[in-house]
């Protein structure tokens, strides 16, 4: 019976310590995303966010040509990649957009990436490309923002390269990831 009454009084005991580790736990979980966020960016996350970039514009494409819901690929590469849903300004200046040159809202990147019948713009990101290769001129890591430059070769289903010039500006969003604030690309002068 003493066995039993020591045991029942340790119960509680137990379960507050329990309590204790899951709330400790969950605080440090929401310190970790709370650190996470406000980390510095690095170079090495600003050459994988351009990665995972590229990967999304082919899967787009490659949604579209087979039959899938490109439209959601397009939902979702603009939401994971562009600040638009964390209340940032995003400046957005795509490659062939000549009448509506600048891109401010979700709605208007998402006409530029998958086409918007009786605009200028066919979706770049349904063409399809098959791969996308980056080469940075430069990156400039300050803190919380960074910036790239250079040259993105888009490659077509018959192999062919497209060379556009880019700028890139990049914050972190508040999930952690890196979010493009600026866009711009053009294509090399002709002249």
């Amino acid at each position: 019976m003493k066995k039993f009454a020591i045991l029942l009084a340790a119960a509680p005991l137990a379960l507050v310590a329990c309590t204790s580790d899951a709330t400790a736990d969950a605080s440090d979980a929401q310190g970790t995303e709370a650190a996470d966020a406000a980390a510095p960016i690095t170079a090495e996350e600003v050459a994988a966010a351009q990665q995972a970039w590229g990967e999304g514009i082919v899967t787009i494409g490659k949604a579209f040509t087979d039959e899938g819901d490109f439209k959601a690929a397009a939902d979702e590469h603009i939401k994971k990649f562009y600040a638009y849903g964390d209340g940032a300004t995003v400046l957005f200046k795509p490659t062939l957009a000549a009448e509506d040159q600048f891109r401010g809202s979700f709605e208007e990147a998402m006409s530029y990436f998958i086409g918007t019948e009786g605009s200028e713009d066919s979706g770049f990101a349904i063409k399809p490309w098959t791969a996308v290769r980056w080469e940075n001129e430069g990156t400039i890591v300050d803190g919380d923002s960074a910036m790239a430059m250079g040259n993105y070769y888009f490659t077509d289903t018959d192999g062919n390269d497209t060379k556009v010039e880019y700028s890139f500006g990049y914050v972190r969003g508040a999930d952690g990831d890196l979010k493009i604030n600026l866009h711009h690309s053009s294509v090399p002068f002709g002249g």
